[in-house]
């Protein structure tokens, strides 16, 4: 009788880590790079599940083994030109910046300035 009382929770607990784990990334956004759309200190929520990735949408990745929140500037086969140099973003790959662009270490910055889908852990959801 006693065990019965504990199925219900334990299977709401059991489909709320299945969602976390396969469809839905929690984030915390730790500094000022995305403000003003994103303010530093805030929750973020990402669908692990994702279409298409387009110039615009606001993804989070991994990158030197940080996770970061940036938006996409150009994709594969797009052309950007930023601080005098211009990149042509290789198949598979994307070039982010944050829309803080004063306050933003990203693409522009980086040894190797493209992520990989590889690196991709969720589109954003909700802010």
């Amino acid at each position: 009788m006693r065990k019965k009382r504990f199925i219900i929770p334990g299977l709401i607990l059991f489909v709320i880590v299945l969602a976390f784990k396969y469809f839905l990334f929690i984030g915390y956004v730790p500094s000022e790079s995305m403000e003003p759309t994103l303010k530093a200190g805030s929750y973020i929520i990402g669908s692990r599940i994702y279409g298409e990735l387009k110039t615009g949408d606001i993804i989070i990745f991994e990158h030197d083994e940080k996770m970061l929140v940036k938006r996409i500037a150009a994709t594969e086969g797009e052309r950007i030109t930023e601080n005098g140099f211009t990149y042509i973003v290789p198949k598979g790959s994307y070039f982010v910046m944050g829309d803080n662009r004063n306050n933003s270490f990203d693409s522009r910055y980086w040894a190797e300035p493209f992520i990989t889908s590889n690196e991709i852990k969720a589109k954003l959801w909700i802010h």
